[in-house]
């Protein structure tokens, strides 16, 4: 009898680092989730983006774009609207990075500690929690699991200006580096730096490949 793959949800927020999802973050999440034998569905909230940046001069541009649509180009079109999604359905949940986290997804970007999260990204999480499967997040994707779960522990890295406003959520925030996963067993939260340190795309390949092997632990 063949074991069923494990599923995860995976939530983008866009397409490209300075308005949207981190695009070697979220590659390379969705290859540890295949290589360590598991299967994903990708979503996105279909939401105008904050703005447009032209990722070559970091301009903002006087256009407007979809998240839902502009993250389907890392889908290769198959995604769904986060409004469709049931924990139920997901064995797991995971968050890849990038501006769009903190524009799109919530207001981290503009309103620091005072920041609102999405409705339809906190109903996710919050239903997920609830369930008691695991969530995880990488880059400055754990500021979304700091505002929504309570008493949280996550990371970022070690940036200080951005760890002492998860800690004002009334989170516990992690010191880490490349590769490492902070893991909050109580609240089964998963969470990995990325790019919110120096980092290459091995190092992103790394921190990616660790935390879906500790989620898979969990499930």
């Amino acid at each position: 009898m063949t074991k069923e793959k494990k599923k995860f949800a995976v939530v983008i927020a866009g397409c490209g680092v300075y308005d949207g999802a981190e695009i070697h973050e979220a590659t390379m999440a969705l290859y540890a989730i295949v290589q360590q034998g598991a299967t994903y569905q990708i979503f996105a909230p279909n939401i105008d983006q904050h703005h447009v940046i032209n990722h070559i001069t970091g301009e903002e541009m006087n256009e407007k774009r979809n998240v839902l649509v502009e993250a389907a180009r890392i889908a290769r079109g198959k995604i769904l609207p986060l409004s469709d999604f049931k924990a139920s359905d997901y064995d797991a949940l995971i968050f890849p990075g990038g501006f769009g986290v903190a524009k799109n997804l919530c207001t981290f970007a503009f309103d620091g500690a005072n920041c609102k999260v999405n409705p339809e990204v906190e109903r996710v999480i919050t239903e997920t929690h609830r369930a008691k499967k695991p969530v995880g997040a990488l880059c400055i994707s754990p500021v979304l699991l700091a505002k929504v779960i309570k008493g949280s522990v996550v990371t970022i890295g070690h940036d200080k200006t951005t760890s002492e406003a998860i800690e004002s959520f009334g989170a516990k925030h992690k010191t880490t580096t490349h590769g490492e996963v902070a893991v909050d067993n109580e609240n089964l939260l998963f969470t990995t730096p990325c790019y919110m340190l120096d980092a290459t795309i091995v190092d992103i390949a790394n921190g990616a490949m660790a935390i879906v092997k500790e989620m898979l632990k969990n499930v």
